[in-house]
């Protein structure tokens, strides 16, 4: 009994202390425990909505879905860049790509983020039109430019095959950016180099030439040198764009929406006056129907709900308005499993069995209907989770699955112990009373016994 209390008294104490962490960490951010808002997603915190096209039309239809998926993959690291709190980006109707960006309300600074990410391609210029463009007496200089431009022709050499860049210097100490191919990159940089050694591979970003090396020899590493008097700052801002990822393909900006904040607090304030009310209801239903062990149910889903509020912080879990309603739902879900184990109480004290075994006897049997129920939801959470076309069922079921895991803890652990350390060994008609539920209360019931 001496261990079982101390056990109850430690989660006590480690429940407040949780409480106290998920106050000083939300509003006081010099304290020591740090800084842990929760994060709050767009529908919340408001934020710019950005939908993008992709231009297929100079990729092979069998690779559409890749160069989406790489598309996909270059814009996240991008915003993720720029310290964007669970941005979602996401392919939706196969040539376009929806960009949220919780907190970013500015949606002109979104736009410039994302823009600035740069689209890399190799193009080659042969000798012959390099020669005809330089033998031309009616040009001009400019006009020379431009045809020699013009003149290049994609090799398909694109920023999709991009390993990574980095800055390197030159034998006279100036700075150059070398850049890395994965294996389909360096395959066709080989070739093409082998194939056209003496001619000119132009390096263009966005559309815009950034250098016009002429191909020396054969690259078989897939490790190609772009200099030609950059600065030191020049360079790292090209290694810096290159590194956030070069697009596969061009994207062009469809629409823009911006959801202010003023939205996004109403909607906090609406969850969070949901959440107290619901709190408050099954506290006056519990204690009044399960009187004693209600109390303690009240208690264990206080433990439940600053544990659950100390996971959004730590993990950290996005809240979306779907993620609070599938955590006051799991607030319900909560409450459930602590009283199919007080309706066993019951039916244990009314065969007349001592407070004591009564309570171990219906933690006993209301196990297992608990354990399968909780187990069923968390595999349809799961389900939800893994096959969820949208943010919308995704945050719910994440949200819900947490809450469901803990609330298997908080009603066997915390609810049980808390029990077993305030439970008397038998009781009288007050105990029984204070144990038992409804309008009625458990008498002790002497077995009959039967003679043969």
């Amino acid at each position: 009994m001496i261990k079982t209390r101390a056990l109850a008294v430690f989660i006590l104490i480690g429940a407040i202390a949780i409480g106290f962490f998920n106050y000083y960490s939300q509003y006081h951010p010099a304290s020591t425990v740090g800084h842990f808002p929760f994060k709050l997603g767009l529908d919340l915190a408001g934020g710019s909505h950005l939908v993008y096209q992709a231009d297929l039309s100079q990729i092979p239809l069998s690779e559409d879905s890749d160069s989406m998926i790489a598309l996909q993959n270059v814009i996240e690291n991008r915003v993720n860049a720029f310290g964007v709190s669970e941005p979602l980006v996401e392919v939706q109707g196969g040539n376009q790509l929806i960009v949220e960006l919780p907190g970013v309300t500015d949606v002109n600074q979104a736009i410039a983020n994302i823009g600035q990410t740069p689209v890399l391609d190799f193009r080659l210029l042969a000798s012959s039109t390099q020669a005809a463009i330089s033998a031309s007496t009616t040009m001009t200089t400019d006009q020379k430019t431009a045809a020699i431009e013009a003149a290049f022709q994609p090799v398909g050499l694109t920023g999709r095959m991009l390993k990574n860049a980095a800055i390197g210097y030159t034998s006279l100490n100036q700075p150059m950016v070398l850049l890395n191919f994965n294996a389909e990159g360096t395959a066709l940089f080989a070739s093409t180099t082998k194939n056209n050694i003496g001619n000119i591979l132009g390096i263009f970003l966005d559309g815009q030439p950034i250098s016009l090396p002429v191909v020396d020899a054969e690259i078989p590493d897939g490790t190609a040198q772009i200099s030609g008097g950059f600065t030191i700052a020049q360079a790292q801002a090209l290694v810096r764009n290159l590194n956030y990822g070069a697009l596969p393909v061009p994207i062009t900006l469809l629409s823009t929406q911006t959801i202010g904040a003023s939205l996004g607090e109403s909607a906090v304030r609406g969850g969070i006056e949901a959440g107290i009310l619901a709190f408050i209801i099954i506290t006056i239903f519990l204690v009044i129907w399960y009187r004693l062990p209600g109390l303690v149910a009240v208690v264990s889903l206080a433990v439940y709900t600053m544990i659950m509020l100390a996971i959004f912080k730590l993990l950290p879990v996005t809240l979306t308005a779907e993620g609070i309603a599938g955590f006051i739902i799991t607030i319900g879900m909560a409450v459930d499993a602590n009283i199919l184990i007080f309706e066993r109480m019951k039916e244990e004290l009314r065969k007349g069995l001592p407070i004591e075994t009564a309570m171990h006897q219906g933690f006993a049997r209301a196990w297992l209907s608990i354990r399968d129920s909780n187990i069923s939801s968390m595999i349809t959470a799961a389900i939800l989770y893994y096959f969820g076309s949208s943010s919308i069922i995704t945050g719910f079921a994440l949200v819900f699955f947490i809450g469901v895991a803990v609330s298997m803890f908080t009603a066997i652990t915390a609810s049980r112990l808390f029990l077993y350390a305030i439970g008397p060994k038998k009781g009288g008609r007050i105990s029984r009373f204070l144990f038992s539920n409804g309008f009625r209360f458990s008498k002790a019931v002497t077995p009959a016994i039967t003679k043969k």
